[in-house]
């Protein structure tokens, strides 16, 4: 678990590391860069995750699960706000689904800490949770970066959480047509980094416009861009910083 500049959560809590592209907006993922770095390092967790080709860091499919890392928020005595894994995706398909109870058991033991779970896979997420209970302090989200990809949420809706969120990040096109019945809260942000494609303001306040029309609690994390501080991440001139309310 590390400390995280990311701005809507605390932490980052990592038992899965490793995963595969799915969708365009994997395309830059800022995981893969860092996880060759690490291994560059000679961090053993990230051996093989990664290869070169094209001149960048690309996933090989490769999973680590690391069950040292399960007991590491019971260390924690703060309460904290913690996105789980922020280096992988726990609902991969090749994440069994005993390894996801065991991460359901450590979360289920530290009711102080609030998780907050991302995944590009809500359709796999949705079966798997299933079978496991509901927990307060467990947030389930998953991606969404352009209408391509709108039945996500569909599948997120499926999906029984205290808290569901969408994360619209990188924001690759419209997504006027959303439907964020009994979406707790939207997080919106431009893609950042070397090769940065951009994001239209009109993109974004259509989805402030949707989370308006449904309740949803919007947050804009970032323009982005090559340089995502100069760009900054003011809105209208003022910050969205709105968070889920727990009654929801």
């Amino acid at each position: 678990m590390a400390e995280t500049s990311i701005e809507w959560t605390d932490a980052t809590w990592n038992p899965v590391a490793g995963c595969t592209i799915l969708s365009p907006g994997c395309t830059n993922c800022y995981a893969m860069r860092m996880a060759a770095r690490l291994e560059a390092m000679g961090t053993e967790k990230y051996r093989g995750l990664t290869r070169k080709t094209g001149g960048r860091a690309k996933w090989t499919g490769k999973l680590f699960l690391d069950r040292k890392a399960l007991e590491t928020p019971n260390s924690w005595s703060k309460p904290r706000q913690i996105f789980v894994n922020s280096m992988s995706d726990l609902f991969h398909s090749d994440v069994p689904a005993s390894f996801v109870a065991e991460v359901w058991a450590t979360m289920a033991a530290t009711p102080r800490h609030t998780y907050q779970i991302l995944t590009k896979r809500p359709d796999n997420m949705a079966e798997v949770t299933a079978k496991l209970p509901v927990l307060s302090n467990v947030w389930l989200g998953t991606s969404v970066e352009s209408a391509d990809y709108l039945h996500r949420i569909d599948d997120l809706r499926r999906v029984r959480a205290a808290v569901r969120f969408i994360s619209f990040e990188p924001l690759l096109g419209s997504i006027a047509e959303a439907n964020l019945k009994k979406i707790h809260w939207a997080i919106v942000g431009g893609e950042s980094g070397p090769k940065a494609r951009p994001m239209d303001a009109e993109w974004v306040s259509e989805i402030k416009s949707a989370c308006r029309r449904y309740g949803t609690a919007f947050f804009f994390k970032q323009w982005g861009g090559k340089n995502k501080k100069a760009a900054g991440r003011m809105l209208n001139g003022r910050t969205y910083d709105e968070m889920p309310a727990l009654s929801m």
